[in-house]
């Protein structure tokens, strides 16, 4: 089997092939494809230092066409104007007041707008050299992304992201419940979804874990959200809803910051992808640089909400690669499961309609994802998944149509922008900086 990663100079690419090398997944070839020759070097050092010779024949291609023809599952991670981008999207949006995250609020829709085209032409180039690959996204924003990507690929590409079973893992621990006992009822968007029950036995113990302040003084979401709010939801949010609930302590604290995670990791990473060629010790300098870039996530809004340092069991990775190898092992082989996903919503979570996609439980197997009925989400959590979807398929339509009166009013109208002239000054001020949203946004 055959499987191609788009962004194979990427950072987190040796978890994938860790991951690959440590059980039978039935792939013998890998292909790296990435636009910087220098980072898939650096990754290629680390993969082949920790093989030894053993697992997947490593391949290297520059060209997309022929590095997915004839592939069985291509994992899409790219970044469209790299660290450097996502650094000024940060800063950019910061410099007006408003959040800089890289997949929420401003910082979001800027990153989708010059994203979404590149995920369009990757797409297209997938249906034409492997129609029958399935494609699983990891690229952020992955809800606008893989719902760009549906549109020419339907069901065949499949959005993934490690936060919602990462939240499992640790409640499950909260609860000193095992995690295959539990039945965890999540619905919403990506980066957008709550945990709404804990089944255990049939009898849902979610409200005991929000009735004891040392239970949800364990754990990192009920550190950062307060046992309080989280007794006011009634529901345990995805940790990046600290943004919407908390947006003015977010702000304040990524001001307040040295440096933005951008900056921070631009700076982390240089020592990584620039150390000498061939000099051994690649794999021990990326491990490093690893556990460090994951002791640091989110540490702006951890700071803020008084949280503290990650939990150890938090640091050792395994969440992106999991997931994907899991996916991948359940269509291939038909191994039925059921993951947590971004795919379209057909009638899984009411008031969406059919093709916006959704992350909910789905059943996997040779079939592809089937989303599992989540049913309704609370009045205040589903008007937020509206303006947000709505905001999503408005940056789409932007990158589509090369309107920058389009991108003003994507940017304007997602919730954490609070108005049409800041958004004007965000998309004035990115065009100046980036010449890869100049290549998308061509006219008025």
């Amino acid at each position: 089997m055959r499987l191609t990663i788009l962004g194979g100079g990427g950072f987190r690419v040796p978890l994938v092939h860790r991951a690959l090398a440590s059980e039978e997944s039935g792939v013998d070839t890998v292909v790296l494809h990435d636009t910087d020759a220098e980072r898939v070097r650096a990754v290629q050092a680390v993969l082949e230092e920790r093989s030894g010779g053993r697992g997947p024949k490593l391949v290297v291609e520059s060209d997309l066409a022929a590095a997915v023809r004839g592939t069985d599952f291509v994992f899409s991670a790219i970044r469209v104007g790299g660290l450097a981008g996502r650094s000024c999207d940060e800063r950019t949006a910061l410099g007006q007041g408003v959040l800089g995250q890289e997949t929420t609020g401003a910082g979001g829709v800027l990153y989708g707008l010059r994203t979404v085209p590149v995920a369009l032409k990757i797409a297209s180039t997938i249906a034409a050299e492997a129609p029958d690959a399935w494609v699983i996204n990891f690229t952020n924003p992955a809800g606008m992304v893989t719902e760009a990507m549906s549109s020419v690929l339907g069901d065949r590409v499949i959005g993934i992201c490690d936060s919602p079973v990462g939240m499992f893992r640790r409640v499950a621990r909260a609860l000193d419940v095992p995690m295959g006992d539990a039945w965890f009822d999540y619905a919403g968007l990506n980066h957008l979804g709550w945990l709404r029950r804990v089944l255990v036995n049939g009898r849902d113990v979610l409200p005991d874990l929000l009735a004891s302040d040392d239970a949800l003084g364990s754990f990192e979401e009920g550190k950062l959200f307060g046992a309080p709010w989280l007794r006011s939801l009634g529901a345990i949010p995805n940790e990046y809803l600290y943004y919407y609930y908390f947006t003015r302590d977010a702000i304040a604290s990524a001001q307040a910051a040295p440096a933005t995670r951008g900056e921070y990791l631009i700076q982390q990473q240089a020592g990584f992808y620039t150390g000498p060629a061939g000099a051994g010790g690649a794999a021990e300098r990326w491990d490093e640089v690893r556990r460090e870039r994951e002791a640091t996530y989110m540490a702006e809004s951890r700071e803020a909400a008084g949280v503290g340092e990650r939990d150890t069991a938090d640091l050792d990775g395994g969440g992106y690669d999991r997931v994907a190898l899991a996916l991948m092992r359940a269509i291939a082989a038909d191994e039925r499961a059921t993951l947590v996903l971004n795919v379209r919503n057909r009638s899984a979570l009411a008031g969406v309609d059919a093709d916006a996609v959704v992350e909910v439980p789905c059943l996997v197997g040779r079939n592809g994802a089937q989303p599992l009925a989540a049913g309704a989400l609370d009045p205040a959590a589903a008007a937020l998944v509206a303006a947000v979807k709505a905001t999503d398929r408005a940056a789409i339509a932007a990158a589509r149509s090369g309107s920058r009166r389009a991108a003003v009013a994507a940017v304007a109208g997602h919730p954490l922008v609070d108005s049409v002239t800041t958004a004007e000054r965000l998309v004035e001020a990115e065009l100046a900086a980036l010449p890869e949203l100049r290549a998308v946004l061509t006219r008025d």
